[in-house]
C-alpha cells in the first residue's frame, strides 16, 4: 500500500530550519492497523498530511499503489484524495450549518455522483454509524460522540481504501473513546481498510494489530555534544601560556572598544559653536566691540523680552514674560483719552 523511502520534511521558521519528519522510512501493508505514538511536535500529524497528499515531503519519495505521490500534479493529488483516502479529524470540522446527512454527502461532490447515488450512499453511511435518525440534525445538536461519527460516516461514504484519522478521540470522554473505537475496528475488520491512526493513549494503541502496532520514534535527536567541551565556571581550567596569552588579548580588545565608546559619548555632549553673521564694515558687533573690516562676529545673546526684534536665541515655548517699560512707553498717553486726527468729539450727555 504505502512505502515510504528516506523522507525527510522541513519547515522555515524565520532564519531556522525545523525538522518534522527527518529520514523516515516505513512501510504499510494493505489492510493494516498503524497506530503511531509520539510526544508532541514530533511530525505525527504531519506524517499523516503528507500520507494524505495534503502536504509534500522536502526530499524522499512516498509510493502508494505504486504511484509517486511526490510527482503528482494538484488534480491528480485531488482525485486521489477524493476517490481513495478518507480523513478523520480530532476537531470533527463538520459545517455548522447544514444536518448530518448534508455534512456527509458533500464528500460524495467531487466524485459526481447522481441524486439518488448521494441519497443511497448516505443512508447507508449514517446506518453502520447508527446515527439513521439524526440525518436531519445540525452539529450543535448532537453531542461530541455523535458528532465524531457523522466524520466517520463522511469519511466512509466514498468508500476509501485508506482511513487516516488524526486523534479521533482526544477530545471526547472515556466512554465515548471506547464507543469511537470499538466502532473504527469494526469498519476496520469488515471493510478491509488501511488504518493509520494517531494517538496519545497507549489503551488504544494496544488495540492495533500487533504487527503494526508501533511507537512513533523521535524525529528530531539532540546534537551530538563537542569532543572538548568547555569547562565550568566551577571547575579549574588547566590553563598553559597560550591560553593566558589569548585570554591577554580579549582583555585588550575589551579595553579598545570601552575607550572608542567613551570617546563616541564624549564627542556626542560637546557644546554646539556660537552662531555667526556678517556684520558690515564700520558697523560695531552686537556685542560691542569695533569690526572696521567687516568679518563674521558671535551675536550676542539677547537679554530683551518677547517684543524684542533683535536677532538671539528665541524663547522656549510656553516660556512667558513681561517686557519691560521704556521710558517712551511711559510717557505716551492713553489710547483712550487723545482722539485721533480729524476724529469729531464726542458729544455730552443731556
Amino acid at each position: 500500500m504505502y512505502q515510504l523511502t528516506s523522507v525527510t520534511k522541513l519547515y522555515a521558521k524565520g532564519r531556522r530550519t525545523v525538522p518534522a519528519v527527518r529520514d523516515l522510512s516505513l512501510a504499510i501493508g494493505d489492510g493494516e492497523w498503524l497506530a503511531i505514538q509520539g510526544r508532541t511536535g514530533h511530525g505525527k500529524s504531519t506524517l499523516l498530511n503528507l500520507l494524505g497528499v495534503l502536504d509534500r515531503p522536502t526530499s524522499g519519495t512516498i509510493e502508494f499503489d505504486g504511484k509517486d505521490l511526490t510527482r503528482l500534479h494538484e488534480a491528480q493529488a485531488s482525485r486521489l484524495r477524493a476517490e481513495s483516502i478518507g480523513f478523520v479529524f480530532q476537531t470533527f470540522n463538520l459545517v455548522p450549518t447544514l444536518s448530518a446527512a448534508e455534512n456527509v454527502e458533500a464528500a460524495l461532490i467531487p466524485l459526481g455522483a447522481g441524486a439518488a447515488e448521494r441519497r443511497r450512499r448516505v443512508d447507508a453511511a449514517l446506518e453502520s454509524v447508527a446515527l439513521a435518525d439524526r440525518a436531519r440534525h445540525l452539529p450543535g445538536e448532537m453531542s461530541g460522540g455523535q458528532q465524531q461519527r457523522v466524520a466517520i460516516a463522511r469519511a466512509l461514504v466514498k468508500e476509501p481504501t485508506v482511513l487516516l484519522a488524526d486523534e479521533p478521540t482526544g477530545n471526547l470522554d472515556e466512554d465515548t473513546r471506547d464507543e469511537i473505537i470499538n466502532l473504527l475496528e469494526k469498519l476496520w475488520r469488515e471493510r478491509g481498510l488501511t488504518l493509520v491512526l494517531v494517538t496519545h493513549d497507549t489503551a488504544i494503541a494496544r488495540r492495533a494489530s500487533s504487527r503494526a502496532s508501533r511507537r512513533w520514534p523521535t524525529q528530531c535527536p539532540p546534537p551530538p555534544r563537542s569532543a572538548h567541551p568547555r569547562p565550568s565556571r566551577h571547575q579549574p581550567s588547566q590553563s598553559g601560556p597560550g591560553q593566558a596569552q589569548s585570554r591577554h588579548q580579549r582583555a585588550q580588545s575589551r579595553h579598545q572598544r570601552a575607550q572608542s565608546r567613551h570617546q563616541r559619548a564624549q564627542s556626542r555632549h560637546q557644546p554646539a559653536p556660537p552662531r555667526r553673521r556678517w556684520v558690515p564694515a564700520g558697523r560695531p558687533t552686537p556685542a560691542g566691540q569695533p569690526n572696521p573690516a567687516g568679518r563674521p562676529a558671535p551675536v550676542a545673546p539677547c537679554r530683551a523680552t518677547v517684543r524684542c526684534r533683535s536677532p538671539g536665541p528665541r524663547p522656549r515655548p510656553g516660556w512667558r514674560a513681561t517686557p519691560r517699560r521704556s521710558r517712551l512707553t511711559a510717557r505716551r498717553p492713553s489710547c483712550r483719552s487723545t482722539p485721533r486726527p480729524g476724529s469729531r468729539p464726542a458729544r455730552a450727555a443731556g
